[in-house]
Parts: structure tokens; C-alpha cells; sequence
């Protein structure tokens, strides 16, 4: 009943906001008006030191597609010195085929074109940094070299490329009209979403990056609240991968919140209201109907629990003990009195008040077992979707699934109004059972039993799960095959089902060359 609820608020609330957004898009801005504008035409031979100038980035995830061309691409412009491509963990052969095409390959520190993108400035050997997606085809010769023009000239300090007749849906339904209420000064870019761009490292280096879609509108309008002159080139047409349906409204999600946060902190943003929408947003990649759209026909699922499994150490103790209230967690944790849910809640009121930002930073700091990261790309790389699914929060759940480049997360959520933690908890509706079971109400078997029952062809028909606690033993007797690494509990050491591991090394040596079919019903 709370997804269908969820389900038809969702429109209301887009209905009005776009209301409310068409009414502010027929009054004026005096205030921030828009600059005259010019978009520079493709360059003109210049007297220009004949040496090259620039570093280009190529954050790339699966791209063996056309990345060796991209790479060849890049430096065969006259005004590249050197091509770094930030490889996203890819299961394919991205890495090799960069490497072997003369780029230099860098692992990127965690899943998202954001974190990508900033890895790929401190390496950087040149002072003019260009940045091109991985799937480009098509590009005429020397857009590098007509990127860097302006910066070289003094004209523009950040340059972005204009290409084709318009944006896509995103682009053209959340983007632009957006930034023509809150940043006009920036509506005229005709690509405020486009991957490919060209600034000064000085410049990149003070600039936050976004960890998902809204990275590259966000980094625009940063480098226009620093003051940087921005310019567009027209870099003609060109073929790129067009996004899958069923992103679209993620990316339109993640665009209009860094584009709210970027109003918001520019004193431009007076609809608060609108904030408790972006949570929800947020909250949506959570969803078991979202992640059931990126399962894209895999056969095979593996499921890891996060605190003990991923992690040596729980989340909600490194938490406290950032915040200082490490007494008063164990207090919780050691009394039995009441139930499960009844104390989830208690802790959770633990942290009312903390920033969000304290939460992901938590997380983006706990240490994960050694060889995850490696077991993790073996098992995508053997037709695997991989996620984590775990009793803890998603916000802390999803850095921890970026860190270790699993396709999802699966957690509950803590709740925040303007980033500020109000204490209370919310159940994922995937952890609760479809008939209301009395034996496992609210469990981590669900969430696979909804894999198990989802009517999308072909169905997932081979189930592994690593666990180390009780908490997981019902959902690693539901799979086919279940290992528990460094078992908390005589119930997991004693099942004949369960394989006991002592790291995440051990059971990587042991993956077959062919995955076994999955057992008998």
C-alpha cells in the first residue's frame, strides 16, 4: 500500500512544481540578467606553440565498445599531450583496450562519473584539462585543439561544446527551464548536461563534483558562481549512446536537485517546500521496482550484506562514534528488551540533528575486506547483477555499494528535511513480505524473494548470498549457494548449506570457471 501511495504522489507533486515553475518562467529576472551572448565558431589557425597543452579525461565504465577510438581519437589531435582514461571497475575490456590504444588507465576510487571526473585531475601532467565521454563517435578533427582556443586566448577561463540541434529530454524538459529561473545567466548553454568540456586545472581543482547525473550541470554553474568566464564552441555533431528509458527519470531526479542545492546556496531558492520532494527523489533508487528495471535480462544475482560482510565494522557504531555517542549505542545494543523495530527506532533517534554530509562521510571512510572490490567485478563479470542489501540505512548502504562498484542497494531509510536528520526510520517495502508472513515480517528474504517472483523475462535463476550474522540466515537459505565470512553465530557455522570463508580472497579463488546451475526446486 506505501509504494502505490508513493506512486501517484510522485506526479502530484511534479504537476506542481512544474506549475509553479511555469508561472516564474513568465515573470522577469532583472536582477540576474542574461549576458549577450556568442557561441565561437570552430577555431581558426592560430600562432600557437606548436608543443601540446593538454591532459584529456575520459571517464569510461563498459565502453569496449568504442573506447580504443576515442583514445586514438584524442591523441591524434595536435593539441594533446597526454590521455588519461578513470576506469569505473568495467567488466568488459575497457581497461585493456584504452591501455592498448596509448592511454594511461587509472581505477577510478568509487563508483560515478563524479568521482571519475575528479580523479582524473590531480594525475593530470598538463594545465589544460579536457574531458570527453567514452562513447562518442563521429567527432570531426580538432575539437581538442578548438576547446582549448579560448582558454589559450584568454577569452574564457571554462568551455563547454556545443553540439547538435538540442539537448535530449532532460536537457530540454528539466534542465533549461530550470536554469532560466534560478541561473539565466546560464540559459543560453545549449548543452548544460554534455560531458565534454575544457577548463585550467587550477580551476577544476576548487570545484566540487557530483557523484551522479547532475555532475556535469553542477560543475557549470560552480564555475559560474566562481566567477569563471564561460564560453560555449560549436563542435558540430556528433553520435553518442542515448541514455535508456528507464534512467531518464533518475537523471532528471539528480539534475534538479544540484540545481535546486546550487539556488538554494546562492540565496536564488524560496520554495522550501520543495525540499521535501528532494528526499523522496532520493530515496526512489531504494525502490525495488527501480532496481528490477536495471536487472536488463540478468540470469544471476548476488546479494551482500554490508555491516560484518562488506564492512568488518558496523555502520551504526562508526557513526557513534564519529558523533559521540558510542555509550549510548552499546546501551541500546546490549538490552534485549522489546523488539527489533522498537530499537532500530531508538538508535536511529540517536542521530537527530546530524548533517546528511556527516552520514556519507561515515561511510566513505569505513574500511571495506580485502579483495570485495576484485570478488565484486568477477561475479559482474560472470553475468552477475550485484547488490547490497543490508538492515542499515541506504545513505550509508549506497556509498558503501559505489565503493565496492555493486550495481545496487538495498536498505532502509533514515529520514532527513534539509539534510538534517530528523531520527525517524523508514522500512524499505521490499524487506517486507508480500503475505505478511508472521515468520519473516520484515526481513533481507524478501528482498530476494522479489527477485525470485518478478515476472520479467528471462527470470533470475542462479541466487548467491554472503552474510556473516543471524540476520542474514534466512536470506542465505533462500539461495543457491551461501557463504558466511567470519560467522558471528554457531547457526551459520553449523548449516550444512552455508560455506564458511575467511575473506572475500579465499572465495574468489575458489570461483569455478563456469558458475554451477542453480539447485532443484
Amino acid at each position: 500500500m506505501g509504494m502505490k501511495k508513493n506512486a501517484s504522489w510522485g506526479p502530484l507533486v511534479w504537476r506542481w512544481l512544474w506549475a509553479q515553475l511555469g508561472k516564474l518562467l513568465d515573470k522577469q529576472a532583472p536582477q540576474h540578467p542574461a549576458p549577450e551572448h556568442k557561441v565561437l565558431p570552430p577555431a581558426s589557425p592560430l600562432a600557437l606553440d606548436a608543443k601540446a597543452y593538454a591532459t584529456v579525461i575520459i571517464p569510461a565504465l563498459n565502453e569496449a565498445k568504442r573506447i580504443a577510438d576515442v583514445v586514438a581519437y584524442a591523441l591524434a589531435d595536435p593539441a594533446t599531450a597526454e590521455v588519461i582514461v578513470i576506469d569505473d571497475s568495467s567488466i568488459d575490456a575497457t581497461a585493456q583496450l584504452a591501455r592498448a590504444a596509448g592511454a594511461r588507465v587509472i581505477l577510478s576510487s568509487m563508483l560515478g562519473k563524479g568521482a571519475s571526473m575528479q580523479d582524473g585531475i590531480e594525475p593530470a601532467r598538463q594545465d589544460l584539462l579536457v574531458y570527453l565521454d567514452g562513447d562518442l563517435a563521429g567527432l570531426r578533427p580538432g575539437i581538442i585543439t578548438d576547446l582549448c582556443i579560448p582558454l589559450l586566448r584568454g577569452a574564457a577561463d571554462f568551455v563547454k561544446a556545443r553540439f547538435g540541434r538540442g539537448g535530449g529530454r532532460v536537457t530540454e524538459l528539466t534542465a533549461k527551464p530550470m536554469l532560466k529561473i534560478f541561473f539565466p545567466e546560464l540559459a543560453h548553454i545549449s548543452q548544460p548536461l554534455g560531458g565534454i568540456i575544457a577548463a585550467r586545472k587550477k580551476l577544476l581543482q576548487t570545484l566540487p563534483f557530483e557523484d551522479g547525473y547532475g555532475v556535469d550541470v553542477g560543475i557549470l554553474i560552480d564555475a559560474h558562481l566562481s566567477g569563471a568566464r564561460i564560453a560555449e564552441v560549436d563542435i558540430g555533431s556528433l553520435e553518442h549512446d542515448s541514455q535508456p528509458l528507464h534512467d531518464l527519470t533518475v537523471m532528471a531526479n539528480e539534475v534538479s536537485r544540484v540545481i535546486f542545492n546550487r539556488a538554494r546556496s546562492a540565496g536564488r531558492l524560496h520554495v522550501e517546500q520543495v525540499a521535501t520532494m528532494y528526499e523522496a527523489q532520493r530515496q526512489a533508487a531504494s525502490g525495488i521496482d527501480y532496481v528490477l528495471t536495471r536487472r536488463k535480462g540478468r540470469q544471476r544475482l548476488l546479494l551482500l550484506d554490508m555491516d560484518g560482510t562488506v564492512t568488518p565494522s558496523r555502520f551504526a557504531v562508526e557513526l557513534a562514534k564519529a558523533n559521540g555517542q558510542s555509550t549510548a549505542l552499546m546501551q541500546l545494543l546490549d538490552t534485549h528488551d522489546g523488539d527489533a523495530s522498537t530499537r532500530s527506532e531508538n538508535i536511529a533517534r540517536l542521530f537527530q540533528y546530524l548533517h546528511k554530509k556527516k552520514f556519507e562521510q561515515v561511510a566513505r571512510a569505513m574500511e571495506i575486506r580485502p579483495g570485495v572490490i576484485e570478488f565484486v567485478n568477477q561475479m559482474r563479470r560472470r553475468g552477475f547483477m550485484v547488490g547490497v542489501v543490508s538492515d542499515s540505512y541506504f545513505v550509508a548502504a549506497d556509498v558503501l555499494r559505489r565503493r565496492i562498484f555493486a550495481d545496487f542497494a538495498m536498505a532502509h531509510s533514515i529520514v532527513f528535511e534539509n539534510e538534517v536528520c530528523t531520527g525517524q526510520v523508514r522500512i524499505n517495502p521490499a524487506f517486507i513480505h508480500p503475505t505478511g508472513s508472521a515468520g519473516n515480517p520484515i526481513c533481507k528474504s524478501n528482498v530476494l524473494r522479489r527477485f525470485l517472483s518478478d515476472p520479467s523475462e528471462p527470470a533470475v535463476h542462479l541466487t548467491w548470498v554472503v552474510g556473516d550474522n543471524t540476520n542474514d540466515l534466512a536470506l542465505m537459505r533462500l539461495a543457491d549457494a551461501a557463504f558466511a565470512i567470519e560467522p558471528k553465530s554457531p547457526s551459520l557455522m553449523n548449516d550444512p548449506d552455508i560455506t564458511v570463508i575467511d575473506s572475500f580472497g579465499a572465495l574468489l579463488e575458489r570461483l569455478p570457471n563456469h558458475i554451477l546451475v542453480a539447485k532443484a526446486a
